[in-house]
């Protein structure tokens, strides 16, 4: 877990710095606060999966770019060797499988969310587009004035740049891939 902190930080640091933004300049429009923005820099917390999306989408920035790594040839992922997300006190697990790719502006979790968990994201960028593809369980999804159920071996595409709701109405867990694709550099040029 301590890797996963300093990956973190080290990226914050470097985002806020390559901006010239200072830490209260960042606070302002994350909605998360100073102390808490500087205990994640220097690799004394690891933010939980909401701390983390407020802070990706205050910066315009991928979620999973706080997490990826040296680009290859080809990868192939694995759960188990993912650095697990938590969200709502554990209840939604996300592992990122494929982290931001900038060539494709696109980022790939494999979540799960218990019986009965209900997770609420913010809004992303404008532009941003999520697909998910329901593997277990059943998922309503709300979105804007939309409220869909998503069965087993079903999947759906929604505007992300709202806020949304993932909320599994299984009777057990629920296991989605989530797909998010980012506008690319032609449409605002947004990621470092």
């Amino acid at each position: 877990m301590e890797q996963l902190n300093l990956k973190i930080g080290e990226k914050l640091k470097k985002i806020r710095i390559a901006r010239q933004m200072t830490l209260d300049e960042v606070s302002g429009i994350t909605g998360v606060s100073k102390p808490m923005l500087g205990q994640i820099e220097r690799g004394q917390s690891v933010p939980t999966v909401t701390t983390l999306w407020k802070i990706a989408t205050g910066l315009k920035t991928p979620l999973s770019s706080f997490l990826e790594e040296i680009p290859a040839e080809y990868a192939l992922a694995t759960m188990e060797e993912s650095q697990v997300i938590l969200g709502d006190e554990g209840r939604m697990r996300a592992y990122p499988m494929f982290t931001y790719d900038p060539v494709r502006s696109v980022e790939t979790f494999y979540i799960e969310f218990d019986e009965g968990c209900c997770h609420r994201s913010d809004r992303h960028n404008d532009g941003v587009e999520e697909h998910v593809f329901v593997l277990r369980g059943s998922l309503l999804l709300i979105f804007g004035e939309h409220r869909v159920t998503v069965q087993e071996k079903q999947a759906i595409r929604f505007r992300a740049d709202l806020p949304h709701a993932y909320h599994n109405i299984s009777d057990g867990e629920c296991a989605v891939y989530n797909t998010i694709f980012y506008p690319d550099a032609a449409y605002g040029g947004w990621f470092i």
